[in-house]
């Protein structure tokens, strides 16, 4: 069987295509580390291969909320996962200076990899990921950085947003930063998990009210993460068919 055209034209033009931009910000990146070694100017290079990205491959980004962030302030923005563009996504359409938390491995990747380490991304080795975390958290708040987390811990299948997962919520509330609820709606239909294949579509981002984690314990995270999660699926969650009805004028 022939490969559809988005096939022909992932493989053949858009992978080129990222694999230069990657290359080229990347370097600027890099270099711009030696004069900012807070990565402000490294990020501004990761949003604009965010936004060449997302405009090479035909994503168009409808989004809502943005006025209830405050951009001198730093935040955890707790996001569901359905696709490997939800960080470009994010990158292009939200004005904050934003860091990921990634594998330690991901380091050791040539520019992308060179970029999270001399930018001030967390880069964590999740077999041990320590207290340390919690003290590379206040340095973002300390400057102006905010964070981006993906609770359900993998991409969903389907688009539906699963259960998250407490660790997030936990270095929130240790650091006492306010958890923005981020929903990201359509994205998988981008490039679909476990498919070679990217296709233009558009992807509806909305910017939930920021949640203060002030007088949030430990012993409440479940509930504080159950909350959240309630908050992102409200926007995301397509609803299922409806079952079958018997006509009324059977009944």
């Amino acid at each position: 069987m022939i490969p559809p055209f988005h096939w022909w034209r992932t493989v053949f033009f858009l992978m080129p295509a990222v694999s230069l931009y990657t290359i080229v910000l990347g370097s600027l990146s890099l270099l711009s580390s030696v004069i900012d070694r807070t990565g402000d100017l490294g990020h501004r290079c990761a949003r604009a291969w965010a936004q060449l990205i997302l405009k090479t491959t035909g994503v168009r980004v409808e989004v809502s909320g943005l006025e209830l962030l405050d951009v001198r302030c730093s935040y955890v923005l707790a996001a569901n996962h359905q696709s490997i563009y939800d960080i470009p996504i994010l990158f292009a359409s939200v004005p904050l200076q934003l860091r990921i938390v990634a594998k330690a491995s991901l380091g050791r990747v040539p520019f992308l990899g060179w970029h999270l380490l001399r930018t001030g991304h967390l880069l964590v080795d999740r077999r041990n990921p320590g207290a340390g975390i919690v003290a590379k958290m206040r340095r973002l708040v300390s400057e102006s950085h905010s964070l981006i987390v993906f609770p359900e811990g993998t991409r969903s299948v389907d688009g539906r947003v699963t259960r998250f997962k407490k660790g997030s919520f936990l270095v929130a509330i240790d650091a006492q930063l306010p958890v923005v609820p981020v929903s990201i709606a359509a994205s998988r239909h981008v490039m679909k998990k476990g498919q070679l294949m990217v296709s233009p579509a558009t992807v509806q981002l909305t910017i939930h009210a920021p949640v203060s984690t002030a007088g949030v314990n430990r012993g409440g995270v479940g509930a504080f993460a159950e909350g959240i999660r309630d908050l992102v699926r409200a926007q995301v969650d397509e609803p299922p068919p409806n079952p079958l009805r018997t006509p009324e004028h059977a009944l």
